[in-house]
């Protein structure tokens, strides 16, 4: 808020001479009119409270959910060192992220994803596509629904087992948080890419078939490339070089070795 100021001015406290300003002979009385200034661009916060202290949601469409969930959730890098992480719906914080007046329907799924190379069964949608480098199957392994609206922190801990650190390394994880009803089959993802030498780089690996989907992270297989077409590990996969890895030039790791003779022999002249 901006206020006119009406400044009074008697004189000085002192003019630099020693002269005190109560023997002025002339005052002077005039009004002052403050500078304008720019007020701070404050953005305003995406979920203000009401007087009630919540967010009015009720008319809310799946997407606004979804943005919401988007916000308040958090799914850890799922890869295998971080298996006890929790998926995590935090508290809101009072005016960006809730609390909100009404609860909403989230879920929380893992899926188990069994690679296998594309071999015999190689097939492609389009004459001019390449056939895919692997197959995956998904099976859901755990599903957790909760009713959220952002007044206490929720925490869903993960299947250990489909983490665990000796999982085999054809088989990769999937979790993903998404809003209302259980997804469908013709709501899951027909692609998924496992990314150079199967690293994972957040974001844009999966591709659901749903807008419901808030938030996912993709534990991809450790070696997709040595696996038989049901998913099987054929070969040690420090043994085979991933298809699309570029070559280490210590690959292999040399060895070498020493002739026991030579280490033992007595050393004599002329050798």
């Amino acid at each position: 808020m901006l206020a006119a100021v009406a400044l009074l001015t008697a004189g000085c406290s002192g003019d630099g001479d020693g002269t005190d300003a109560s023997a002025a002979t002339r005052s002077l009385t005039g009004t002052a009119t403050a500078a304008p200034t720019t007020p701070s661009a404050t953005p305003s916060p995406p979920y203000p409270t009401n007087a009630k202290g919540c967010h009015p949601n009720g008319e809310w469409t799946t997407e606004q959910i979804m943005r919401w969930v988007r916000i308040a959730a958090d799914a850890p890098a799922a890869g295998v060192d971080t298996s006890k992480d929790p998926v995590k719906i935090h508290e809101s914080v009072a005016g960006y992220t809730g609390p909100l007046c009404e609860t909403v329907t989230v879920q929380v799924e893992f899926w188990k994803l069994t690679y296998g190379s594309g071999g015999a069964r190689e097939n492609t949608t389009s004459a001019t596509e390449a056939p895919p480098d692997y197959y995956f199957d998904m099976a859901s392994v755990k599903r957790t629904e909760l009713r959220v609206d952002g007044r206490k922190e929720l925490l869903v801990k993960p299947p250990e087992r489909l983490y665990a650190g000796d999982r085999s390394v054809c088989v990769g994880a999937l979790v993903a948080v998404y809003v209302g009803k259980p997804l469908k089959s013709k709501e899951l993802p027909e692609q998924i890419s496992t990314g150079s030498e199967g690293v994972n780089i957040g974001g844009g690996d999966v591709e659901f078939r749903t807008e419901r989907v808030s938030e996912y992270e993709l534990s991809p297989p450790a070696a997709p490339h040595v696996c038989s077409p049901e998913g099987k590990p054929t070969a040690d996969p420090y043994d085979v070089p991933g298809t699309t890895s570029v070559p280490d030039p210590l690959y292999p790791t040399p060895t070498f070795s020493f002739d026991v003779d030579d280490v033992l022999r007595v050393p004599s002249y002329g050798d």
